[in-house]
C-alpha cells in the first residue's frame, strides 16, 4: 500500500503476505506507523491496496467488505442518540422492523453489562460504558469478521483488563475471526491465538508469527502470571524492541 507524497510516493506496507484461518483470534503489533491499521483499513475495503489483492474464503474482494465489523478507537456513536438507537443503527440501516431491532439491541445492552441504560445518551457515560455500547453495535449485525484497531486503548488498566474479558466472553464458541490491532503487548498474548509482528516502516512487512499456546477459556487478569505467558512476551518483546529502536532511528537520527 502506497500513498503519494512530496517526495514521490510513501510506502506504507510492501510484500505484506498473511493468511489468518477462519475463527482465529490475531493480533498485529508493531512499532508506530508501521501500518497496522492500513492493514485492517484493506481488509474492511475502505482502502484499495496499491498491488496485490485480498481474498476472503478464496474470493477476490472488491469495494467494502460487508462480512466485516470494524471497531474503531473512538466510538462511533451519534451523540444525539440513545444507547439504544446506537446500538440498534445498524439494524435500521439493514430494514429490520423496529421492534424486532429494539428487542435484538436491547438483549446486546444487557449482554454488555448496560441493562438498565437503554435510554442514556453517550455524554452521560463514562469512557468504559461507551466502548461496550461501541462493542454491542458492532456484534449486533453479526459479522464473520471483527477488525479491531485498538479498541480498548483510551481506558485505564483495569477496566482495559475487564473489557478484554468482556471481549473473549462474547468471541468465544461464536466461530467468528477477529484481527486485533493493538500497541500492548501485554492485551495481544492475552487474547490472542497468534500474535503477528511488523516490522519497522516505510515498507512494513511481517517479521514473525507466534503462536499462543496458552489455555482456553481465559482470565486477562490470571493468565499475566502463567510462566509461558512470561516466556512467550520475552521472545517477542525482544524482536519488537528491535524493530521499535530502528523507527526512533529514523524518527531521531544520530546527530
Amino acid at each position: 500500500m502506497s500513498y503519494p507524497g512530496a517526495n514521490g510516493d510513501h510506502v506504507a506496507v510492501s510484500g505484506l503476505d498473511l493468511t489468518i484461518g477462519a475463527g482465529k483470534f490475531v493480533s498485529l503489533v508493531g512499532p508506530t506507523g508501521c501500518g497496522k491499521s492500513t492493514v485492517l483499513d484493506i481488509v474492511a475495503g475502505l482502502s484499495a491496496p496499491s498491488a496485490g489483492a485480498v481474498l476472503i474464503d478464496g474470493q477476490p474482494l472488491r469495494g467494502r467488505n460487508h462480512r466485516a465489523g470494524y471497531l474503531f478507537q473512538r466510538e462511533p456513536l451519534l451523540p444525539w442518540k440513545t444507547v439504544l438507537d446506537n446500538v440498534a443503527f445498524g439494524l435500521h440501516l439493514r430494514g429490520m422492523r423496529r421492534i424486532d431491532r429494539e428487542a435484538l439491541a436491547c438483549d446486546w445492552i444487557a449482554r454488555v453489562g448496560l441493562a438498565g441504560f437503554e435510554d442514556a445518551f453517550p455524554h452521560q457515560l463514562s469512557g468504559g460504558m461507551r466502548k461496550r455500547v461501541a462493542v454491542a453495535q458492532t456484534w449486533i449485525v453479526d459479522p464473520q469478521i471483527l477488525l479491531m484497531d485498538e479498541p480498548f486503548a483510551a481506558l485505564d488498566a483495569l477496566t482495559r483488563q475487564a473489557m478484554q474479558n468482556e471481549l473473549l466472553t462474547l468471541w468465544t464458541g461464536t466461530g467468528k475471526t477477529v484481527l486485533f490491532v493493538t500497541h500492548d503487548l501485554d492485551e495481544a498474548i492475552a487474547l490472542s491465538d497468534e500474535v503477528v509482528l511488523m516490522s519497522a516502516g516505510p515498507g512494513s512487512r511481517v517479521v514473525r508469527r507466534y503462536r499462543v499456546d496458552l489455555p482456553r477459556p481465559r482470565d486477562s487478569f490470571a493468565i499475566r502470571a502463567c510462566p509461558q505467558y512470561t516466556e512467550l512476551y520475552q521472545a517477542i518483546w525482544s524482536e519488537l524492541r528491535d524493530q521499535v529502536e530502528r523507527t526512533f532511528a529514523d524518527v531521531f537520527p544520530a546527530q
